[in-house]
């Protein structure tokens, strides 16, 4: 499963064995996989500054996790005809999302634990922020640039009264630079063939006789040229919408033509080259945000993943594809990467708000094994950690046990520190 719970406990001897007994348990009933999950000692401040930033935490949290899921959803969007190649653009630092969690390190370098929490959090909200509005101007030129071209495609693919002629007529249909003929094209229904061949030339004077001919036809009808003096124009448009014949609109203008040929041609190669290869290569160093780097180190007994590269290296071997793609590759990782350090901040400043001082508690990632088990781990936790909260533990485990004031719920209160990461929407 693509779905991982973190939790916290206090560090304390009765706590680390209940830690000890939740493995036990949970390993021999085959219910999740649990490793530790490091966080550093961070700059507590004022209890009032942490409840503070746990607001402020919830909110990142959120936005952090709106933001990669809507990465996410444009890479499937741009990769319209790769879908299947989806997953492997969607990495945390050269690595899969999986196991960037489960093999987590804090990034000293770049969110130094010894700034004051406040510090480290701005800059992720900074940094995320800045991302949102690139992929908001990213995404908005290239929905325009779709929307252009499916204008173009729908004009080329209506029927006869509504789609373009660029792709249909040439120079050789119509009488040119002549100043007394004029050539004109009519929508002819298919049961009417017979009726125009017999009588276009008499729907008017001044018909060139045998002028007409078969353009082109879909299911409907057919599309014929005819030839007529210019000073009857108006009457012969009169006779043929009376015998059911449409005159279309229409002025041969070679240069219009190849204009519109021309912009349907670049629509369809800027919008490939949204992430095919063969594109210009975004400059070195154009991401939005500096180098980062992962250690990745074997935690319990999950297969070490290959080492991080930087972003800047990864963007040098995609330089074959397209430039939003690679953009949002380089983001993506990114914004997830902070996303990840958003849900550790989490943890420690609850566990402080909820342990106390000093700042002593064991941080746990747990990997349900399958969705079926997870009412079966939660209960286990409970039960093991109810002494954090007897309480409101006992009214959980006992549905019967009312306590005025006191409203809770099996889905959404734990006697524990618990955050949820969900990677499943991801899939």
């Amino acid at each position: 499963m693509s779905e991982f719970w973190l939790i916290s406990a206090p560090g304390d001897k009765e706590n680390l064995q209940a830690l000890e007994r939740m493995n036990m348990v949970t390993s021999k009933s085959n219910l999740s996989h649990n490793t530790k999950f490091a966080i550093p000692d961070f700059k507590v401040g004022t209890l009032d500054s942490l409840v503070g930033l746990s607001d402020e935490l919830g909110k990142l949290d959120t936005f952090a996790e709106s933001l990669i899921r809507r990465m996410a959803q444009t890479v499937v969007e741009v990769m319209e005809d790769a879908r299947g190649k989806v997953q492997e653009n969607l990495l945390a630092n050269g690595v899969d999302l999986t196991s960037f969690v489960t093999h987590f390190e804090w990034d000293m370098a770049k969110y130094p634990a010894k700034q004051p929490l406040v510090n480290v959090v701005d800059t992720l909200a900074k940094q995320l922020a800045q991302i949102e509005s690139d992929l908001k101007a990213r995404t908005a030129a290239y929905n325009t640039l779709k929307m252009n071209l499916e204008n173009l495609e729908k004009k080329s693919n209506g029927n006869l009264f509504t789609r373009t002629l660029s792709d249909i007529v040439s120079k050789e249909d119509f009488v040119l630079d002549s100043e007394y003929l004029v050539t004109l094209l009519v929508i002819v229904p298919k049961p009417n063939y017979a009726q125009w061949q017999k009588t276009y030339e008499s729907l008017s004077d001044m018909v060139v006789p045998r002028s007409t001919k078969l353009i082109t036809e879909d299911k409907e009808g057919g599309l014929f040229t005819v030839t007529l003096f210019r000073k009857v124009i108006d009457d012969f448009k009169t006779k043929a919408k009376e015998n059911k014949f449409t005159v279309r609109e229409f002025c041969y203008d070679e240069k219009e033509i190849k204009r519109e040929r021309e912009e349907m041609t670049r629509l369809l190669s800027d919008k490939k080259q949204q992430y095919q290869t063969s594109c210009v290569a975004l400059k070195k160093g154009s991401s939005t945000f500096p180098d980062h780097k992962v250690k990745v180190t074997p935690l319990g007994n999950l297969a070490r993943p290959a080492a991080g590269h930087t972003d800047r290296e990864r963007e040098s071997e995609g330089e074959g594809e397209g430039p939003l793609l690679r953009w949002l590759k380089v983001n993506f990782s990114e914004a997830f990467i902070a996303w990840v350090h958003i849900k550790a901040l989490r943890v420690f400043v609850e566990s402080v708000l909820r342990y106390g001082l000093p700042v002593n508690f064991q941080a746990v990632l747990l990997q349900p094994h399958k969705k079926s088990s997870t009412k079966r781990l939660r209960e286990v936790l409970n039960s093991v950690f109810r002494h954090l909260d007897e309480v409101a533990a006992a009214s959980i485990l006992d549905a019967s046990v009312e306590i005025p004031g006191l409203q809770l719920n099996n889905q959404d209160y734990f006697p524990y520190v618990y955050f949820h990461i969900d990677l499943s929407l991801l899939d």
